[in-house]
């Protein structure tokens, strides 16, 4: 029987919903391309990184007792100056058994923590966060702690320990580039995009010499799949890009490439998307360097398309979620653990 004519479906309900947070997002995004910043004027307080040798097996000590060196003075520096938030951050950063291969305080700050043994890991999964992503959330974001890069990247973890006793995988939580504000104009250009593909490939290039002989899955969320995009774009052929076998695309706002198969090189490239993430009313174009391009999740674009559950922009790996299930099969290379959409 068809509704009242005065009762509204909520199948209409939905749609004129999500109607309007496509206006809104248009207009925001419009906005934010009109809004000026200016800055504090303010010295940062924070030391330039340590000097620390190349990356490479006889080097891995070394960097880890380096950085937690510099770690140790950054929080003293921002006790001193009574920044609580970091304070907070870099105390949790000197828990035992953590280990980070690079780490910058300066201005939202950079660091690179692995989980796992990186040296005889058969399987590496490099986590790439997205926008709002600071060494004061690198751990902790409101009540989801599993949507930042070092709760993502335990998450991913613990996962593939209880899918295998012996799953033979480190996980990297990289905050290697300085990630842009959600509210910023940053956030629709691949300009920062840009400065972390070159960090990223660097980075990669370091895995290249520590473990020449495992493969690397990219699990790129938001923003971040911006910079595995640009990574990908900028050249496959280098022996540490043959590594990547998977590129996994969440939460993505777009990569600038027009297709999968513009990425892909040898690697297979997934794409998902919550059901509620309201990336999906993001306007998915790309206009004189502006916005990110084509939709991963869209047909068109060609990527393999995975279960992402019904949850929003920051429940891709929720303990014990569909997509912390795939995304932690597509971390290990193992297709057949990852459910199609």
């Amino acid at each position: 029987m068809p509704p009242h004519p005065t009762t509204t479906s909520p199948r209409l309900r939905r749609t004129r919903a999500r109607r309007l947070r496509r206006v809104l997002a248009a207009a925001a995004s419009i906005g934010v391309v009109m809004l000026t910043t200016a800055g504090t004027g303010h010295a940062d307080p924070y030391a330039a990184p340590a000097a620390v040798p190349k990356l490479a097996p006889s080097t891995l000590d070394v960097r880890y007792a380096a950085e937690r060196g510099a770690i140790e003075k950054a929080l003293q520096t921002a006790q001193k100056v009574g920044d609580v938030d970091r304070s907070r951050a870099l105390g949790a950063f000197l828990q035992p058994g953590r280990r980070f291969l690079y780490f910058d305080p300066r201005g939202g700050g950079r660091a690179i923590e692995v989980i796992g043994d990186i040296t005889r890991a058969r399987r590496i999964a490099v986590l790439v966060p997205g926008a709002d992503t600071t060494l004061s959330t690198f751990d902790k974001r409101g009540g989801k702690p599993w949507s930042t890069p070092g709760g993502g990247a335990r998450a991913v973890y613990t996962q593939a320990r209880s899918m295998s006793p012996d799953p033979g995988l480190a996980v990297v939580a990289w905050l290697g580039y300085a990630a842009p504000k959600t509210i910023s104009s940053d956030v629709l250009t691949d300009e920062r995009a840009a400065e972390g593909a070159v960090q990223l490939r660097h980075f990669l290039k370091g895995v290249h010499r520590v473990a020449p002989g495992a493969s690397v899955g990219l699990l790129c969320h938001s923003y971040g799949s911006v910079v595995c995009g640009r990574a990908a774009l900028d050249g496959p052929n280098s022996a540490a890009w043959r590594q990547v076998s998977d590129i996994a695309l969440y939460g993505s706002p777009g990569t600038t490439a027009l297709s999968a198969s513009k990425l892909s090189g040898t690697a297979r490239v997934w794409a998902g998307r919550g059901a509620t993430d309201w990336m999906e009313d993001v306007p998915h174009v790309r206009i004189f360097g502006l916005g990110l391009g084509p939709d991963p999740v869209s047909p068109e674009f060609g990527a393999r398309a995975f279960d992402a559950g019904s949850g929003g922009h920051s429940d891709y790996l929720a303990p014990g979620s569909t997509p912390l299930r795939n995304l932690t099969g597509i971390a290990l290379g193992r297709p057949s653990k990852v459910t199609p959409r």
